[in-house]
């Protein structure tokens, strides 16, 4: 397992991890902002604070917990964090996106360690999640499966589907962390395909459902740990982000959900992430 970080310590991480996304994407010329801004408070803290039972030595053990992310257009976050856990070298993330790089725009499975599913078709996830989360319990294992998933996903009839099955098959073995930031590529999700009431739709299928700051790393960390707690029924954490979470001029607007910061941009971005973190961070300390 990584090493356990104090919540300052998460803090920080999640401010690097921040400042690798922006770097990454200004580099790659391409790729989405705002939700990987967003989500880097709660990789951080599955990552970095105890929950997970994962060993970047031996990112196959049998015995590992799952992490799967359907929304695969946030992989920079995900690799950021992946590379500051140890699962492979810092250097590699200047490659996302390039032609030949383990680093492409969705996750890869079989090429990156840390990598459980490959995703792209939105709305997969839960699918995959539940049916890890299903054979686990045929095969009487223990590790957990956690799906990482976007509001905007819920437009998709299957993500239904897996909720229905995680329900009937009562997987307290699963917990699903929906990216609440209310946006999507086409706008604002209640403009698109209104999802409210959110918490009541997960109670009537008859889940545990969670609602949380998604940037309150001991909230998060507590709502984590409640979720292990929660026996006969699958686990919904609603996780309230704020798209572009750090950066002023991208925090809250849709347009930066699929579009990479110019060279200008990343200058300013990173400018005020190191000012958040009170102190200059290197290229790749």
């Amino acid at each position: 397992m990584t090493e356990i970080k104090s919540e300052q310590q998460l803090v920080d991480i999640a401010n690097q991890i921040r400042q690798d996304v922006v770097k990454m994407l200004v580099t790659a010329k391409s790729g989405h902002t705002a939700g990987s801004l967003g989500m880097a408070d709660i990789f951080t803290t599955l990552y970095f604070s105890g929950v997970l039972n994962v060993d970047p030595s031996n990112p196959t053990c049998p015995d590992r917990d799952r992490v799967v992310l359907s929304n695969g257009h946030i992989c920079p976050v995900l690799y950021a964090t992946l590379a500051r856990a140890g699962f492979f070298p810092l250097d590699e993330l200047s490659t996302l996106r390039k032609l030949g790089s383990r680093l492409q725009g969705h996750p890869h499975r079989g090429t990156l360690p840390g990598i459980e599913t490959t995703s792209g078709p939105l709305g997969s996830g839960l699918s995959q999640s539940a049916g890890m989360a299903y054979a686990a319990r045929m095969d009487k294992q223990k590790w957990q499966v956690y799906c990482l998933g976007s509001d905007g996903e819920h437009d998709e009839g299957n993500t239904w589907e897996a909720v229905m099955f995680a329900a009937k098959y009562k997987l307290d073995n699963l917990t699903y962390i929906i990216d609440r930031n209310n946006i999507q590529i086409d706008g604002h999700t209640e403009d698109v395909m209104p999802l409210e009431l959110l918490r009541a739709k997960y109670e009537a299928f008859n889940w545990h459902v969670l609602e949380i700051d998604g940037h309150n790393i001991g909230v998060i960390h507590d709502a984590l740990q409640e979720a292990r707690s929660i026996v006969g029924k699958p686990v919904v954490i609603i996780a309230y982000t704020i798209p572009g979470k750090g950066v002023e001029f991208m925090e809250f607007l849709p347009e930066w959900h699929g579009k990479a910061p110019s060279a200008a941009e990343a200058v300013e971005a990173l400018s005020e992430l190191r000012t958040l973190s009170g102190r200059i961070d290197s290229e790749h300390q």
